[in-house]
């Protein structure tokens, strides 16, 4: 019989995260469906009306805190607080927090465990590091963007999940769950620095080495991975929808032709002739559009002809026997992560937190502290208490 699952791998850690935009979120998403428990610390009231909501919507399984950083009692609360942190997130631009009396030598030098993880987009030490920049910037800073895009079209960012994702708030995850295992041994914790140029650069170590290999030293667009080959394409079916096609090596090429109903005329002989690649997508693209894309699924699922069908958040969200439950990125059998199907929406729609939400309920879980005792309210934003004796302070 099969051993049944313990606590996610993080369940215990604690987690502070200054609210921010993207990247800085999804850090803090990463950790939370790990099982640490993460506090958000959000602006105090713009107005008489209440905070206003944050955009954010990574937000699920976080509680929030409202917090006036410009409020020296609200530093102090946030200094008495780390105390009792395993990790910050700093999602700001340098030097925002040391400005606050927050930086890393000061949280640091009042907990020596605390993992203290920040990300910027440009390098810190970098010729951009003072300028504001996005997704598009930072991949065309690293080099990437120029590796994205047709032959003979301008760059072509990917949304941003290439650099505020994964190059940002997913190697920054990273980077904080190494200091956690550093810390197991060293009992110290670090600083983690994470930018969005250098996460892209090292995501694309493969396509960067390949450059100076017959694989990718052939313009944008014209290599086999980049769009350039007709076996490693997209093709539109007569419905207005696309097949994938992935057919790369010679026994997955052959399935393929054979899925086209093109065997015994060569193709598999000559197909690394580039003279004939665009007669042999010409063909492919004729071919694709004379049966609609759930025609060309029945003819090709269960082969190895590495065409699947381009699908569609909407498919995949309303019909079950797609591959749509929204699950985590990795299985661990034993100590199981949060899983986003769990949750209304699935995982397909954001979750809303309200500035404060929960806040105070993790604080008394994490520490036993409460209003009036350990930190009071001055307009919406919790200070530190003039008094208050807990033990724990």
């Amino acid at each position: 019989m099969a051993a049944m699952a313990s606590a996610p791998p993080l369940k215990g850690i604690k987690v502070l995260e200054f609210a921010g935009l993207a990247p800085g979120p999804f850090a803090g998403l990463i950790l939370a469906d790990a099982g640490a428990s993460v506090l958000r610390v959000d602006r105090p009231p713009t107005n008489a009306e209440g905070a206003v909501p944050s955009p954010d919507m990574l937000a699920r399984h976080k509680s929030s805190i409202i917090v006036d950083l410009k409020n020296p009692r609200g530093v102090a609360f946030i200094k008495r607080l780390i105390k009792h942190i395993d990790v910050l997130i700093d999602p700001f631009r340098p030097g925002v927090l040391e400005k606050l009396g927050l930086g890393p030598d000061e949280l640091l030098a009042i907990n020596p465990r605390l993992i203290y993880g920040r990300m910027t987009g440009f390098r810190r030490d970098g010729k951009y590091a003072d300028m504001a920049g996005h997704d598009i910037n930072y991949l065309a800073a690293s080099g990437v963007l120029s590796l994205l895009g047709r032959q003979g079209e301008k760059p072509s960012p990917p949304w941003n999940i290439l650099a505020d994702f994964a190059g940002g708030g997913a190697t920054l995850a990273q980077g904080v769950l190494l200091a956690l295992i550093s810390r197991n041994s060293s009992g110290k914790g670090q600083v983690v620095e994470a930018n969005m140029v250098d996460g892209s650069s090292y995501l694309a170590t493969f396509p960067r080495m390949a450059l100076k290999t017959p694989v990718g030293n052939k313009p944008r667009g014209t290599n086999i991975l980049d769009g350039g080959c007709p076996w490693y394409d997209t093709y539109e079916t007569s419905d207005g929808e696309y097949m994938s096609v992935g057919a790369l090596e010679p026994q997955f090429f052959q399935a393929l032709i054979k899925g086209l109903g093109l065997e015994g005329q060569g193709w598999e002989a000559k197909r690394h002739d580039t003279s004939i690649w665009p007669q042999l997508r010409a063909l492919f693209s004729k071919i694709f559009k004379s049966k609609t894309r759930t025609e060309w699924e029945a003819v090709f699922d269960g082969t190895d002809a590495c065409c699947v069908p381009v699908l569609h958040y909407r498919e995949l969200e309303s019909q079950p026997g797609r591959e749509g439950d929204q699950r985590p990125a990795v299985t661990l059998r034993g100590t199981p992560c949060y899983s986003p199907s769990a949750r209304e929406g699935g995982g397909y729609v954001g979750e809303p937190l309200a500035a404060g939400q929960g806040g105070e309920e993790v604080l008394m879980e994490w520490l036993g502290w409460k209003k009036g005792g350990q930190y009071e309210l001055e307009k919406g934003a919790l200070v530190l208490a003039d008094k208050g004796g807990d033990s724990k302070l």
